[in-house]
C-alpha cells in the first residue's frame, strides 16, 4: 500500500495529537509478532500450508509470524480460537469442515463461520480418490456402486470422521446410487489406510496426496477422482463425470482466515501477501508434486466459495440426517 507523501509529512503531528489517520495506522501494522493458529498437528497438510504463509509474512510484513498448533475436534478448536482472538495480530488456517459443514453437524458450535470469521484467501485444494482394497472384485465405479446397492450394509468404507470431506463425498455417491455401506470413522488417515490395505475395510474417499504411494504400489485400486479433470499424479483414473456421475466434483481445501473484527485493509494486505507466498515457484512446485493445486484468492472469492460449500454439504448433512460421531 502506497502512502501519499502529504500523509507521511503530517504523520508526526497527527500522532502527537493522538489523531493518526487510518492510512498511517495501517502502515504501522503489525506492531508486534503475528500469531498464525493451525487447528491441526505439526506436519499435517494445513500445518505445511500455514508455515509456508507464515515464513513469507515474517519476511514481507517486518514482524515474525509464529505458528501456534491447536489441534482437536476436527479443527473446530483452533478455528474457534481464531474467531475469538481480539489482539489484532492473530490469523489462522482452516479447512472445509470447520468453515462450512461444522454448523450443520454441531448444534452447539461455539463460533459462527460467517459471523465470527473474515475470509482472507483460499490457499490450496486437493482432489480426492475413491479407492478400494486391491482384491475387491469390481473393475470400475459402476460395478462398485451396483454391488453396494445390491448388498446393502455388507461393505464398509473408512473416513477421518463424520462430516469430513471423504465421508461426505462417499455419502453423496451412495445417496445418488441408493446404496448403503457401513461407515468406519478413524482418527486420522494413517490407521484408515492401514486397514484399507489390509482388507479390513473395503473402500475410502481420501485426498490423493494421502494414498498415492499405496496406489503406485498396487496395494489399493482407484475407481475415480473427485476433481473436475484427471490429475497428473494418477492420469489413468477417470473423473466422476467420466464414470457417469455428473455434477459431483469435490475437493479437500485449506483457507486463510482472520477474526471478523480485522479491518478490511489488513485483510486485503494479508490476502495479497498470501497470494504472493504461494505464487513462488518453489512453493507451487512442491505442493503440486504432492497432489495439491494452488488456488490462492481474494477474500471475496473465498467468501463466495465458503457459502457455496456450506449450502451444498450442509444441505446433504441435513437431508441424510448425518450426525457427528465421537
Amino acid at each position: 500500500m502506497l502512502i501519499p507523501r502529504r500523509l507521511l509529512l503530517a504523520a508526526p503531528a497527527l500522532l502527537a495529537a493522538g489523531r493518526a489517520s487510518p492510512a498511517v495506522a495501517q502502515a504501522s501494522w503489525p506492531e508486534r509478532p503475528l500469531r498464525l493458529i493451525v487447528p491441526f498437528p505439526g506436519g499435517s497438510t494445513p500445518d505445511i500450508a500455514g508455515r509456508a504463509v507464515a515464513t513469507h509474512y515474517s519476511q514481507a510484513l517486518g514482524q515474525p509470524c509464529v505458528v501456534d498448533n491447536r489441534p482437536g475436534a476436527g479443527g473446530n478448536i483452533g478455528t474457534d480460537a481464531v474467531a475469538k482472538a481480539t489482539d489484532g495480530h492473530t490469523i489462522g488456517v482452516s479447512i472445509n469442515g470447520p468453515l462450512t459443514t461444522a454448523p450443520a453437524l454441531f448444534p452447539n458450535l461455539p463460533y459462527d463461520p460467517v459471523r465470527d470469521l473474515a475470509p482472507v484467501s483460499l490457499l490450496m485444494r486437493g482432489a480426492q480418490l475413491l479407492v478400494v482394497r486391491a482384491d475387491l472384485p469390481v473393475k470400475d465405479l459402476g460395478e462398485f456402486l451396483a454391488r453396494v446397492k445390491a448388498e446393502p450394509g455388507r461393505y464398509s468404507f473408512g473416513s477421518v470422521g463424520s462430516g469430513s470431506g471423504g465421508h461426505l463425498a462417499m455419502m453423496d455417491l451412495l445417496a445418488r446410487a441408493r446404496g448403503e455401506m457401513l461407515h468406519v470413522p478413524y482418527r486420522g488417515f494413517p490407521p484408515a489406510v492401514i486397514d484399507l490395505v489390509a482388507g479390513r475395510i473395503d473402500a475410502m474417499v481420501i485426498i490423493a496426496a494421502g494414498i498415492l504411494p499405496q496406489l503406485r504400489e498396487g496395494q489399493v485400486r482407484a475407481l475415480a477422482v473427485t476433481a473436475e479433470a484427471r490429475i497428473r499424479q494418477a492420469p489413468e483414473v477417470p473423473t466422476l463425470a467420466e464414470a457417469g456421475i455428473a455434477d459431483a466434483a469435490s475437493y479437500a481445501w485449506i483457507g486463510l482466515i482472520a477474526p471478523a473484527s480485522t479491518p478490511g485493509e489488513r485483510v486485503a494486505r494479508l490476502s495479497a501477501e498470501a497470494q504472493r507466498a504461494l505464487a513462488a515457484p518453489e512453493a507451487r512446485t512442491a505442493l503440486e508434486a504432492a497432489g495439491f493445486e494452488v488456488v490462492a484468492s481474494s477474500p471475496e472469492v473465498m467468501r463466495g466459495y465458503m457459502a457455496a460449500e456450506a449450502a451444498r454439504w450442509g444441505g446433504l448433512i441435513r437431508r441424510l440426517g448425518i450426525r457427528a460421531e465421537a
